[in-house]
């Protein structure tokens, strides 16, 4: 369930993911008869690390752009970082986790006479396994050739479609024909479906823009500045003073994606004088920080709740304690990379 959450949430905001990937998760659940939370978390630890560390989500992107760090160097970095923290805040937690929280499978997606809902019976016309990973994974490996291009060849022919945007662009247009007409939608369906999806989007703009507002608000008051002298005079690491900043504000905002630009405004003087590997890890170092301990300001504290059927108490014990895991073993996992390249 690692696995599928690290693969469902590569290209998907977390929410987004949550939404999809909750079907599976209860239904495995009520199959296998294990606790839920010994399915549950390694799916949301998938999810979430993918969102903290791995381009193309808003997050790692956006704050590659401010500290000026390289994207294959990143997501190469960010995918070394991701396997070890996954399973750590994954399947090992879940163990513990699904000690002290002992629940089964919520009471959803099930009829009134007990029937599991979300099968007609007649099975829908779906894509291939292969196409649908194939279609998931493209975005990572068009950015991964750019890299791998730009060290081996001087030619420079895959910037373009290296670039996060039009890579996210081929994407989409390769999953109107490998996910749309593959599963028998019409045009018009594919068009609806399209038109439909761009209403959501204006949250995650907000988000964005909200987090960049509040980035330079900080940005102009010259803590960037005073920041980096005090790092240049002192002993402390720069990765972990991001990580530091970037927990402050993700519990003060709830917010990941406004705890990591934020952050990256803020320590962006810092990143000034580093060698682009350094760079990319102070990005990574920023992601792991804007996890750490979601709680009753965070959207997702609430959806997991809701969907997980637990308590407040119950929810911190297990999804929020995951993510400060996750969160802490990201920041080793880079501070151990630091230290060998």
């Amino acid at each position: 369930m690692a696995l599928v959450g690290g693969l469902i949430g590569l290209p998907m905001f977390f929410e987004i993911g949550l939404v999809l990937l909750i079907l599976v998760i209860i239904l495995v659940t009520r199959r296998t008869e294990l606790p839920l939370m010994k399915v549950g978390i390694p799916a949301l630890a998938g999810l979430s690390v993918m969102h903290a560390l791995v381009p193309p989500h808003p997050g790692p992107l956006a704050t590659i752009g401010l500290v000026k760090a390289d994207l294959g160097i990143t997501l190469g970095l960010g995918v070394v970082v991701a396997i070890p923290t996954l399973a750590v805040a994954g399947p090992l937690f879940s163990t513990l986790a699904a000690k002290w929280v002992p629940v089964g499978a919520p009471a959803l997606f099930v009829s009134a006479n007990g029937d599991e809902q979300g099968h007609s019976g007649i099975a829908p016309r779906q894509p291939s396994f292969g196409i649908t990973l194939a279609t998931v994974l493209l975005p990572v490996v068009l950015m991964m050739g750019k890299a791998f291009a730009d060290i081996f060849l001087d030619t420079g022919s895959l910037d373009f479609i290296g670039e996060p945007l039009v890579a996210l662009l081929l994407t989409t247009l390769l999953a109107i024909f490998s996910l749309g007409r593959a599963s028998g939608m019409t045009g018009q369906q594919i068009s609806d479906t399209i038109g439909n999806s761009l209403p959501p989007i204006a949250g995650i703009l907000l988000i964005v823009g909200a987090g960049g507002g509040f980035k330079q608000v900080l940005v102009d008051t010259g803590i960037g500045t005073m920041l980096a002298n005090w790092v240049s005079g002192s002993a402390v690491s720069p990765l972990l003073l991001a990580w530091l900043v970037a927990v402050m504000i993700r519990l003060a905002t709830g917010s990941a994606t406004v705890a990591t630009i934020t952050t990256a405004g803020i320590l962006a003087p810092v990143a000034a004088g580093m060698t682009s590997t350094h760079a990319a890890l102070l990005v990574l170092a920023i992601g792991a920080g804007s996890v750490f301990f979601s709680h009753v300001n965070d959207a997702g504290f609430w959806l997991v709740k809701e969907y997980f059927g637990v308590s407040v108490g119950e929810n911190i014990k297990t999804w929020s304690l995951m993510e400060t895991v996750l969160s802490v073993t990201a920041l080793v996992t880079v501070l151990l990379v630091s230290l060998i390249i």
